[in-house]
């Protein structure tokens, strides 16, 4: 954070972060965050054309890269006025080396729950990509929401496997794994069978649906191999329902499905006693509201028919970066936010 000052890096500045996962660089946006800036990491896949969007869409005044791609980035970044620092897979660069030399006390700079803390770029199957405005409640308060709901505690030990430049890997897993003040297994990738070793010493794992795939074609995934584990969380795709059953016969462990999207954090989750119903996303998170309405019209629909889901709660973000209009039309009157998902109620709720 004292590093991030001493780049002139002021409250509401953004921070972008394209760089390979490292330990490091999950301290970037805590320091980001903690130094009142804006976080917002881009996807290591980006190509140069692409970034050139998002960093002029964005104008952030400090870019932070591997260093293989600093040339290319410091041309973008030159548009917008903005640094350029690098950070590599192992946690050094430009951005480390003035760190080390940083002072160790950081006096946390005050912001107001309506302060932004993030903005994370859809993936957007329309026109441009948006850039999603997350504040700092939108972020605590999904991380207190499932540390509760999950029952996580300090004893847990979170295999780690995610990229960290979405909300699955950066918030979902690492936000709710440092409030639990739980540890981590930090990994740089997904590997299958480094995964089921490391189960002996782990509690949690959280995936996307092809982990759980992919795991189960090792013959090394068994009840004996997953004894320790307490709980297997699943999201960002729909978990089949197949996946599902083979895994609660092979390891005796019901996944625990759940819903989220980068506007919203997670909205929805299977619960944590009780039913996981395979195919399904669970109930909606405490103070969460969800509702399935008709798209053309907006009436809420019946149970069991599919419709517009549309959710409501201390999640659901701030809007869309310099969209007014965009935001605009995503929220109806009444301040539900129209996911663009379709999905039914069950008479179970």
């Amino acid at each position: 954070a004292n590093t991030l000052r001493a780049l002139d890096v002021k409250p509401g500045d953004r921070v972008a972060a394209q760089t390979e996962k490292s330990v490091t660089g999950l301290v970037l946006y805590l320091a980001a965050v903690r130094a009142a800036a804006v976080y917002l990491p881009l996807n290591t896949a980006y190509t140069l054309n692409e970034l050139d969007y998002f960093i002029t869409d964005a104008e952030p005044s400090v870019v932070v890269c591997d260093p293989s791609k600093a040339q290319g980035i410091a041309e973008i970044a030159a548009k917008v006025g903005a640094r350029v620092e690098t950070l590599g897979p192992d946690g050094k660069g430009s951005l480390s080396d003035a760190a080390d030399n940083a002072a160790t006390q950081f006096a946390t700079v005050p912001r107001a729950d309506d302060d932004l803390a993030a903005i994370l770029y859809t993936s957007g199957t329309t026109g441009r990509s948006k850039g999603a405005m997350l504040t700092h409640d939108n972020l605590a308060s999904n991380s207190y929401s499932l540390v509760d709901y999950w029952r996580f505690t300090k004893n847990d030990v979170l295999i780690h496997a995610l990229p960290i430049y979405h909300t699955h890997g950066l918030f979902v897993a690492s936000n709710v794994t440092l409030f639990a003040r739980a540890s981590m297994i930090f990994l740089p990738k997904f590997d299958p069978e480094l995964i089921i070793k490391l189960m002996a010493r782990a509690t949690v794992l959280m995936g996307v649906p092809t982990f759980y795939t992919r795991l189960l074609q090792s013959l090394a995934l068994t009840k004996e191999s997953t004894k320790h584990m307490r709980l297997f969380i699943s999201g960002s795709a729909p978990l089949l329902a197949d996946t599902h059953r083979e895994w609660a016969a092979r390891t005796g462990h019901a996944v625990l499905e759940r819903y989220g999207m980068t506007e919203t954090n997670m909205n929805t989750s299977n619960p944590y006693d009780g039913d996981r119903v395979p195919g399904a996303v669970g109930h909606p998170l405490p103070g969460v509201s969800v509702r399935v309405t008709d798209p053309d019209t907006g009436k809420e629909l019946a149970r069991d028919t599919v419709g517009m889901i549309e959710v409501k709660g201390p999640n659901v973000f701030k809007g869309y970066w310099r969209m007014p209009e965009k935001t605009k039309a995503e929220f109806r009157d009444d301040g539900f936010f129209i996911t663009g998902d379709l999905g039914k109620i069950d008479d179970k709720g």
